[in-house]
């Protein structure tokens, strides 16, 4: 009984999670869908963009983000956040969901677009796989399995793991491995096994991050508190057992169900492909205009350079003409015959 509401329920024959409330048969989910979209909607005409909006209410909604832990384990701080509680659990109020959301989707768009990296952390059995593939798409460093004490605060020392991670595949791959005995290849596949586990994640975290997003921060205090100590940007999904001041960019909603893990690490992962888009049409735009104006201070030097040498040619033309009058003046008349 530790976990949120969706902890509760089995999966399904089918595979699909089971929730306790539906839109169409629970009385205490429709009014939070109703005046969450009435909220976002509110002051917007165009018909596309009340449609995107209705839509990610309808997806939070129906992916149990709004799902809550059970009101005895609650954090009076996240009080801003729930909306009511119900059959002893509390749930979250979609509005400050999507406010979190909008605002973490902005940011995350700004750092991609600065070419800055965003560190994804998530070492629950429910956040592990999406943590990872979502990453992988939008080619940013994570860690899915364990987090390494002093990853942030020590990150040179860990850096040089990932030297060793890199001697150990080329061992792997090469015939250098029969070379050793079999008790040394067990010893050298069960580090390689260790370190890739551990370290494959941050192979493309060349430096610090701007950005560390993390999955339930009471379970990755860790990551929390060195970020912190770094001045690092901190982005989580919060639920109602959290601490929201630990987080600069809070996004409350339900940290345990699968489905609402993959809406909401989703999202994050678009916002930052649309950062990269942003940062590579404007290198894009940069190196054209950088050739355009190098094209331009070509052109301009041929034209100086031909109006010197037409210059050089005037010059040298009139020299010489008036070289041949002098010399036809001083040249002494031819005498006379007579």
């Amino acid at each position: 009984m530790g976990g949120s509401a969706t902890a509760a329920h089995d999966v399904s024959a089918s595979g699909e999670r089971l929730y306790p409330f539906s839109l169409e048969s629970h009385a205490g989910v429709l009014p939070i869908f109703k005046v969450a979209t009435r909220a976002v909607l509110q002051g917007s005409r165009r018909w596309e963009v009340d449609h995107v909006a209705h839509t990610l209410v309808k997806e939070l909604v129906e992916a149990g983000v709004h799902f809550g832990h059970r009101a005895s384990r609650w954090n009076p701080k996240m009080a801003p956040y729930i909306f009511a509680r119900k059959n002893l659990i509390h749930i979250i109020d979609i509005r400050e969901t999507i406010r979190g959301l909008l605002r973490a989707q902005k940011y995350l768009r700004q750092v991609a677009a600065s070419n800055s990296l965003i560190l994804f952390v998530g070492t629950k059995k429910q956040a592990g796989e999406t943590i990872e593939r979502e990453s992988l798409r939008c080619k940013m460093p994570f860690i899915s399995d364990r987090w390494l004490g002093g990853t942030l605060t020590n990150y040179r020392t860990v850096r040089s793991r990932l030297t060793r991670l890199e001697e150990l595949e080329s061992i792997r791959s090469g015939d250098e491995l029969s070379t050793y005995s079999k008790k040394m290849q067990s010893a050298l596949s069960r580090e390689y096994r260790k370190m890739y586990r551990n370290l494959n994640g941050m192979r493309t975290m060349s430096r610090v991050p701007e950005c560390v997003v993390v999955i339930d921060p009471k379970k990755e205090r860790n990551a929390i508190r060195e970020a912190r100590k770094l001045g690092i940007t901190t982005l989580a999904l919060i639920d109602t057992d959290c601490d929201p001041d630990e987080v600069d960019l809070p996004i409350p909603g339900n940290d345990d169900s699968i489905r609402s893990i993959e809406l909401v690490i989703r999202h994050l992962a678009d916002a930052v492909l649309a950062g990269a888009a942003d940062a590579a049409a404007s290198s894009g735009e940069a190196t054209e205009g950088a050739d355009t104006g190098a094209e331009a201070t070509a052109q301009t030097n041929v034209d100086k350079s031909g109006d010197g040498n037409a210059k050089e040619d005037a010059t040298s033309k009139g020299a010489a003409g008036d070289g041949n009058v002098e010399v036809a003046a001083v040249e002494p008349a031819a005498p006379s015959t007579e």
